[in-house]
């Protein structure tokens, strides 16, 4: 059963990871490395079942390929699931006994925090493995990515909002921002100091009290996010927010936020926004500064390249409208259309003959 689903969508490798004496039980998944190693982050969840941890590991590592490859990375997809309680179940030996699990992959993955894991997670990691990106700027690293995250979902907010409104500029629009973490508040505090009107909310009030405090934003409830009168959505909380009862209600012109999966049933749901006259920014590529700012550690992290290459989803997001203008195609469509163009062309460049390559073989 789980090598049918790996060749329906030709999945490279699934590694479980088990530590009796940590309590560590770990699945990384290997999408696709065709552009290079494949990088993905650490989610520590607590699956009700194995099953569970492995259709979230292998649906995560598949998008991360495309994120990658949208992106402009020369980077794969991977990520790795851990089973268990964030809260409780973490320790320095059952970090350290997954990175030597990462280590033992000899460069193929390479990994970073994601949903439960914190930077000084990845530093554990990092005793053990040097396939680890996102630890601590000691390390000479850039940290906690969120920062770098807002600033390219501001950046394809920008773009998305021309193909919107005829002008990038953001300066008197409102954003309904659902879902006020850490990457939402800092993109927030772009718009805000653009000159943008914010409409929040978040299930923890301590969340929204700061939006309203820094940001002068107005609060509504988690149900009535969807219907209130705003230009741009922002969804950064809870994927399948989109979805045959949320669609219904909006009345934006688009929809650009972090969260990951926004579309309940991508085909379906896609159609129904463009029907409705509401451009829809692919979600993978509005969220990839992340990805983006810790592979720069790959080079030996420079924050002003970081920065420039963050700020270049503005042109990624364009590439993607005008790709779906030209092809008659939907946002998303076109989103998969270019990483999947890429992914194919290096293909291509890979099946020929390399001395270099043929050199390391016979070393």
């Amino acid at each position: 059963m789980i090598f049918e689903k790996m060749e329906q969508s030709d999945y490279e490798q699934l590694v479980f990871c088990h530590d009796k004496t940590s309590g560590l039980r770990a699945i990384i998944c290997i999408h696709d490395s065709t552009l290079g190693p494949a990088l993905g982050g650490c989610r520590f969840w607590n699956y009700d079942t194995e099953e569970e941890a492995i259709v979230d590991v292998m649906r995560l590592a598949k998008g991360m390929t495309y994120k990658n490859a949208a992106a402009g990375l020369n980077l794969g997809g991977a990520k790795t699931v851990v089973m268990g309680d964030p809260k409780t179940d973490k320790s320095e030996a059952f970090f350290r006994a997954l990175g030597r699990y990462i280590n033992s992959l000899d460069g193929r993955y390479i990994i970073a925090e994601d949903v439960g894991t914190s930077v000084e997670d990845m530093d554990m990691i990092y005793q053990e493995t040097p396939y680890v990106c996102g630890i601590s700027e000691s390390f000479g690293s850039g940290g906690n990515p969120s920062p770098m995250t807002a600033l390219g979902v501001y950046y394809a907010m920008k773009r998305t909002a021309k193909e919107a409104f005829g002008n990038d500029t953001l300066e008197g629009k409102t954003v309904a921002v659902q879902g006020v973490g850490n990457v939402a508040y800092h993109m927030c505090k772009f718009l805000h100091e653009e000159g943008a009107d914010l409409i929040v909310t978040d299930v923890n009030e301590e969340a929204i009290k700061c939006a309203v405090e820094d940001f002068n934003a107005k609060a509504v409830s988690i149900e009535d996010i969807y219907g209130v009168e705003a230009d741009i959505f922002a969804p950064c909380a809870l994927g399948g927010v989109l979805n045959d009862e949320s669609i219904p209600k909006l009345k934006f012109k688009m929809i650009c936020g972090s969260a990951n999966n926004q579309l309940l049933d991508q085909d379906k749901h896609g159609k129904m926004l463009n029907e409705r006259g509401i451009i829809y920014a692919p979600d993978f590529v509005v969220n990839s500064g992340g990805v983006i700012n810790v592979s720069d550690e790959l080079q030996g992290y420079n924050k002003e390249r970081a920065t420039q290459k963050v700020k270049g989803v503005y042109n990624q997001i364009g590439k993607i409208l005008n790709i779906a203008n030209e092809k008659n195609i939907l946002p998303l469509e076109a989103a998969e259309h270019l990483a999947e163009e890429r992914i194919e062309a290096l293909l291509r460049v890979h099946g020929k003959f390399s001395s270099k390559a043929n050199n390391q073989i016979n070393k």
